[in-house]
This record gives structure tokens, C-alpha cells and sequence, in this order.
């Protein structure tokens, strides 16, 4: 089963996501239903940083939750773990995601396991435990289509962690693979562009920025069509011609990285050396 509750969610605009969960509320006619909702009301705290108030939620939801009530059990631990790591406690946050795997597992709930598992996966404070988690939800993903949603987050974070490390063949494989699983999924279509993004940054990583253009073109044009030029986007193209010595086309694509970088990216103005190297490719001085 997928999750009921997801189509009520935009992350971007949690006062309309609250506003259609506490509708939704009101229509509920089981206590195990009402007591999802009360879940997914606490997560909004949560993401507002109101981790009291989340609390408080999931204690409402815990003491409506029939016992028999898998997917209630399955949500109340799984936002309580949210958030304790959100609020600083990885290690109090563990073991309520894992004790929500195994309740989803044990009631088929496939798409609330792989969400659990990417969520131990987060916490698992070492790269051994992080790659076996994630590994977990790309197997259920794979095998239940209630869950297929998490192929491409979890092969994108598993590419992530490859990439860092420098494993470059296995950051590739899996940033492929996440564009796949993201292709398949139409409705999103940023979230795919993304993941061509991460495809394009592995294949110059690797010494294949012939291949890596297309694909950072084909994301620069999507995004612009949208009207929401996208900082990363352009830095990227721009490395990725200036590796094939298109320097006109680096330096086109620097212009434009620079100013949505220092409007969008607050970490652009404490990272000096990215910023000399867009200078540069871009043909003049960062701002002081």
C-alpha cells in the first residue's frame, strides 16, 4: 500500500500542508486514521522546528492508535524518530526508525518501510551502516511498487555517499540508476532534472565531460523554460565546458552561475576558492 496521506504534502508550503491535514482530520472516521494525521501534523512542526508541539501531537496520536493498528504504529514511531533527529538525537531517533521498519515490514506496509529505512540509513553514523540501510530500501523499492517513489531518493543519497568518497564507478551507477527510477516518475519533474544534474558532476568527475554536456544542456533548458534558472545547474555546465576547452561557453555559463550562486546558495559567499574558480571561468573577480 502506498502512503494514503503523501498527496496532502507540499514540502514548500507547510501552512497549506497543515491546512489539508487538519481537513483531512476532520474526515477521518477511525481512531487509527486520525491518529496518521496526527503523525503527519507533527512532522510538520517538526519541519518548522516546533519540536514540542510535535511531540505533543505524537503523544495525541500514540494514545488514540488501536494496538492492532500497524501503519498508526508504524507512523508514530517514525515521526517520533524524525523528531529526536531533527531536534539533535540521532542515537534516541535509531531505534524508533527501526522499530518502524520492522512494524511496516511485518504489515506490508512497503512504502512506510523504505521511508523508515532511509531514515536509519540518515542516522547510522557510519558508512558500512548507511549503505546497508539505504541498500534495504532500494531492495523493497525495487520489489514493491507501492514503493518504487524511493528509488530515486535513495539511489541519489547512495550516489551522494559514493561521490564524496570518491568511488566514482559506484557514484555513477547509482546516480544513473536514480535517473531512471526518476524518468518513470513524470510528476516530478525537477527532482529529475536534479538527478541528471548529479549524472553530468560523476561523468566529469570521471574524466567523461563529452558526455556530461548534454545532459547539465538539457537540465539549464528545462529550468529556464520554467522560469527558475538554477545556480547549480549553470556552475556545473560551466566546469563542464571549460574541461573540453569551450571557454566562450564556460565563461557564458560563470556569468550566469555567479549572481543566482550568491542569491541562492549562502554557503557561495564563505567558500572563497569556488568563488575564484567561477571567477575565472567566467573572466573576472568575485565580488568582494
Amino acid at each position: 500500500m502506498e502512503d494514503r496521506l503523501r498527496a496532502l504534502w507540499d514540502f514548500d508550503d507547510l501552512d497549506r500542508t497543515e491546512a489539508r491535514l487538519r481537513e483531512q482530520l476532520g474526515e477521518e472516521t477511525s481512531q487509527s486514521g486520525r491518529a496518521e494525521v496526527l503523525t503527519q501534523l507533527a512532522r510538520v512542526e517538526g519541519l518548522r522546528g516546533a519540536f514540542g508541539r510535535g511531540d505533543v501531537l505524537v503523544d495525541e496520536a500514540e494514545a488514540l492508535a488501536p494496538p492492532s493498528s500497524g501503519v498508526a504504529r508504524t507512523r508514530i514511531a517514525l515521526e517520533r524518530g524524525r523528531l529526536r533527529r531533527s531536534s539533535g538525537d540521532p542515537d534516541a531517533a535509531r531505534p524508533l526508525f527501526e522499530s518502524a521498519y520492522a512494524t511496516a515490514l511485518e504489515t506490508q506496509q512497503y512504502f512506510l518501510a523504505a521511508d523508515a529505512a532511509h531514515m536509519v540509513a540518515l542516522v547510522a553514523g557510519d558508512r558500512d551502516g548507511f549503505v546497508d540501510w539505504t541498500e534495504r530500501g532500494i531492495a523493497l523499492a525495487g520489489e514493491h511498487e507501492s514503493a518504487a517513489y524511493w528509488l530515486g531518493p535513495l539511489l541519489n543519497n547512495l550516489g551522494w555517499e559514493y561521490y564524496e568518497a570518491g568511488d566514482l564507478e559506484l557514484a555513477l551507477d547509482a546516480f544513473q540508476r536514480a535517473l531512471r527510477a526518476r524518468e518513470r516518475d513524470a510528476g516530478n519533474a525537477h527532482a529529475t532534472e536534479i538527478a541528471r544534474y548529479a549524472v553530468g558532476k560523476a561523468l566529469r568527475a570521471s574524466g567523461r565531460s563529452e558526455e556530461a554536456i548534454p545532459l547539465l544542456e538539457q537540465a539549464v533548458a528545462w529550468a529556464e523554460a520554467q522560469g527558475a534558472a538554477d545556480c547549480w545547474f549553470h556552475e556545473e555546465l560551466a566546469e563542464e565546458y571549460a574541461a573540453v576547452g569551450r571557454s566562450d561557453d564556460a565563461r557564458q555559463q560563470g556569468m550566469l552561475a555567479i549572481p543566482l550562486l550568491e542569491r541562492d546558495d549562502p554557503s557561495f559567499a564563505d567558500d572563497p576558492a569556488r568563488a575564484e574558480r567561477l571567477a575565472e571561468l567566467a573572466g573576472f573577480s568575485p565580488r568582494p
